[in-house]
């Protein structure tokens, strides 16, 4: 799946929306003491209260919330497993009897609680639906066309919440006139922030993927390994903070750890082009060739392909592995370039990073920054100050 296809599909979890129908709703609640099952309730999503199934549609949504390798993992399947939890959620998702499939959720939920111990009380909700996305619209001219052939989409979505105690307070009786300590035991699930999901089957190309899993994390760049493993039985994967930290580092072993701006610039932007190259089609990757490209046409000597080969296999222990183009620039993953100071951090965009020097002035390192207008800072205009004539050869 791609950014594009989760959004739409996102979008689609909203109340009485003929283009995703949920079936089932199946909750779990499991007692942090014991990990055990205490309570499981099987009911038509049809039969919730109208306020009931909007708290749960946020709940999806948030399932389905965040960028792509940052908080959402599109995993393929391992092969051979015993057990396998591809073939359970398969069984779920075909099963015609409710019973058939909550018995295979509950297979899934076992996984879950096996030689684990939370912090809390945890609900476990699982739905059954259906997503049928436009294939083509039909002509307005055409009579009684008054519905789009669409695809249809079968899944099962789930998502793992955690439990709060509820709040101690005091009311003011109207009626009695008086002060009283509000008494409540029941928990209180939090839905607004699950603790880990994932959907299943994934949809690839206007077609459902029963061999991979789209994996939801409840923090961003923070993968449960033993989760994505023992649970729902997918490959590893790298996040995308994984992956800039790894360029980075090969890039530290191939060229050394002092580079000037301009060439780091030129890095980036050489990147950014084979981004752009390849918007239409999927996200570019680079193995260790085209990372030796990249730095050789970023103003790099001294590189060639089997140092990039033996980096590769040192930072990430294969050779053969490729890294995604768009986790390495730091503006496709929501960030900005970080410049540290013992005075102070600044961030930058990548792209304006060719404008910044680090120059000695009167003995003195100085990070020098050039600008186009009047810098303002709180709202006044900083005053410019002569401290030298060629700023231009400046850190050359």
């Amino acid at each position: 799946m791609n950014k594009k296809d989760i959004a739409q599909m996102r979008r689609q979890f909203r109340v009485n929306n003929d283009k995703l129908e949920i079936k089932e709703i199946f909750n779990v609640y499991i007692m942090k003491e014991s990990s055990e099952v205490y309570h499981q309730q099987c009911l038509a999503f049809e039969l919730l209260e109208d306020e009931q199934k909007e708290l749960f549609m946020i709940n999806f949504k948030k399932v389905l919330s965040g960028n792509l390798d940052e908080k959402l993992f599109e995993l393929k399947f391992q092969r051979d497993v015993e057990n396998s939890s591809q073939l359970i959620l398969h069984q779920g998702l075909i099963s015609e009897e409710t019973e058939q499939w909550t018995s295979q959720m509950l297979q899934i939920v076992e996984k879950m609680l096996k030689d684990k111990q939370y912090e809390m009380d945890v609900v476990i909700t699982f739905i059954r639906g259906e997503y049928r996305k436009p294939m083509k619209r039909q002509s307005e001219e055409v009579e009684g066309s008054n519905q789009d052939t669409v695809y249809s989409h079968p899944f099962i979505l789930c998502s793992m919440n955690r439990t709060e105690d509820p709040k101690k307070e005091l009311l003011f009786d109207y009626v009695e006139k008086e002060f009283k300590y509000n008494v409540v035991v029941d928990p209180i699930i939090d839905l607004k922030a699950p603790i880990t999901g994932f959907l299943f089957p994934s949809i690839t190309d206007n077609a459902s993927d029963v061999n991979r899993i789209l994996y939801s994390t409840g923090k961003t760049n923070e993968l449960n390994e033993d989760f994505i493993e023992d649970v729902i039985n997918a490959e590893k994967m790298m996040t995308a903070q994984d992956d800039k930290d790894a360029f980075e580092e090969i890039v530290r072993s191939v060229a050394g750890d002092q580079m000037n701006t301009r060439t780091l610039s030129n890095v980036y932007d050489e990147v950014n082009r084979i981004i752009e190259e390849n918007e239409e089609e999927e996200i570019p990757k680079l193995d260790y060739r085209d990372v030796e490209r990249v730095l050789t046409s970023s103003g790099i000597e001294k590189v060639d392909q089997d140092k990039m080969e033996v980096a590769f296999k040192s930072v990430i222990d294969d050779e053969k592995y490729e890294l995604k183009a768009n986790n390495i620039v730091p503006k496709y993953t929501s960030k900005s370039i970080k410049i540290k100071t013992k005075i102070a951090d600044i961030s930058i965009s990548p792209q304006d990073l060719r404008y910044v020097r680090q120059v000695h002035v009167n003995g003195k390192q100085c990070l020098l920054i050039e600008v186009e207008e009047t810098t303002k800072i709180e709202g006044f205009d900083m005053i410019p100050e002569v401290l030298f004539e060629k700023a231009d050869d400046l850190g050359e």
